[in-house]
């Protein structure tokens, strides 16, 4: 690959996810930390992108809504339809993780009453988003896993993430993502975001993925788990049909919402 190359690359990564990181685009590409803040130098110089501290931004970011925010937004009907669905997986006693992400969000937001009572389900989680909509339940049973905080993700990341979840045992887990394919499994933009993923669907009987149709046949950036490690997928009926036969064919259940 020519410089010239990973510099598009890099520019397309920004198109996608608003925000990159020297370190991650470094591990992606197998070169210097040098040769990846060379690369956004001409990029910035070009008006493709925007450099900030550790890494750059789309040039249109600015000032506006969070990315957290901005990515909620987005197929907002389609997503609370999948957390609908997704939350008809839950039983009475089952311990719950809740990886972060806009449509895991969705999940815990659709739960019924008779599992918001008192302790019928055990909630593990690293996402704030999840710790407000649970945080207003009856006396819930919660567990907020400790970590450093990423504000693009309204998540908790890092070693002592991955340590407190290795202290624990659950019956599901729900992973979000923003690319799914057979060939390269589930993706995340972020390498600290991936880790904790792949860790919580080490931790879980059953690993649940929920993800609406624009992320089904994507390749994204950092993988997380291979499909194969997926229980069931979660999507809406616009997904590529190709692809989720080949999902199928793995030995994951598809759920259309």
């Amino acid at each position: 690959m020519t410089a010239r190359e990973r510099r598009d690359l890099i520019a397309q990564l920004l198109e996608d996810h608003d925000r990159v990181s020297v370190a991650e685009l470094a591990v992606r590409f197998g070169v210097t930390d040098v040769s990846i803040r060379r690369d956004l130098m001409i990029l910035e110089d070009a008006g493709r992108l925007r450099r900030i501290h550790g890494g750059a931004v789309a040039a249109s970011v600015g000032r506006g809504p969070g990315a957290y925010a901005l990515k909620a937004r987005e197929r907002r009907d389609e997503k609370a339809r999948i957390g609908a669905v997704a939350a008809g997986l839950i039983r009475a006693g089952d311990v719950v993780v809740f990886d972060s992400g806009s449509t895991v969000a969705q999940v815990a937001a659709h739960l019924p009453a008779s599992l918001r009572l008192g302790s019928a389900i055990t909630v593990v989680t690293n996402s704030l988003p999840v710790i407000r909509e649970v945080a207003a339940w009856d006396s819930p049973h919660l567990i907020c896993l400790g970590g450093l905080y990423l504000p693009d993700y309204q998540a908790l990341v890092g070693p002592r993430t991955i340590a407190d979840l290795r202290e624990l045992s659950a019956d599901l887990v729900f992973i979000g993502c923003d690319g799914l394919t057979v060939d390269t499994g589930l993706t995340t933009p972020h390498v600290l975001v991936a880790e904790v993923g792949a860790v919580m669907a080490s931790r879980a009987r059953r690993v649940v993925v929920v993800a609406d149709s624009s992320k089904v046949g994507r390749r994204g950036f950092t993988p997380i788990v291979p499909l194969s490690a997926v229980g069931a997928l979660v999507t809406d009926r616009a997904a590529d049909p190709l692809e989720l036969q080949r999902a199928r064919q793995l030995g994951v259940e598809v759920i259309l919402a």
